[in-house]
């Protein structure tokens, strides 16, 4: 999880949200990403998004089966389906997202009985950094 702050200062040093992500394969870092939709012009592109991107392409597969995930703040729906989409086999997450949260907070679709996937959740590591990187970022532009 440090190293995905270190990837959230990234974002913030480019004016994006500070959100960082990495992908994780028998203990080998394979994908990194960091927020990066308003330089890009590119809705989609999420930490988790470009992370997962950077993984697949590194393995040259776009299934990830067996990897685990890490990133600041809980996926959104849209990073959700991709992990699932991906077959990500553990996401671990830093703060809640009560606005957003696809991972339990607000809806739960990692582990939904309904998807022939499901995502093992793991939340709350270094809850209160990852909370203090995004709250002192909205603090300085208010």
């Amino acid at each position: 999880m440090r190293r995905a702050l270190a990837l959230a200062r990234e974002a913030e040093a480019a004016g994006e949200v500070p959100v960082g992500a990495l992908v994780v394969l028998d203990g080998e870092v394979i994908g990194e990403g960091w927020n990066r939709p308003i330089r890009s012009h590119d809705p989609t592109a999420h930490a988790e998004i470009v992370a997962l991107r950077d993984a697949a392409a590194r393995v040259g597969n776009y299934r990830l089966t067996g990897a685990a995930l890490y990133v600041t703040l809980e996926p959104c729906l849209m990073c959700a389906g991709a992990m699932v989409h991906a077959r990500i086999r553990r996401l671990v997450f830093g703060a809640a997202d009560p606005r957003a949260g696809a991972a339990g907070t607000v809806f739960e679709v990692l582990e939904s009985p309904a998807l022939n996937h499901r995502v093992e959740v793991a939340g709350g590591v270094l809850a209160m950094d990852c909370g203090e990187q995004l709250r002192a970022f909205f603090r300085a532009r208010r």
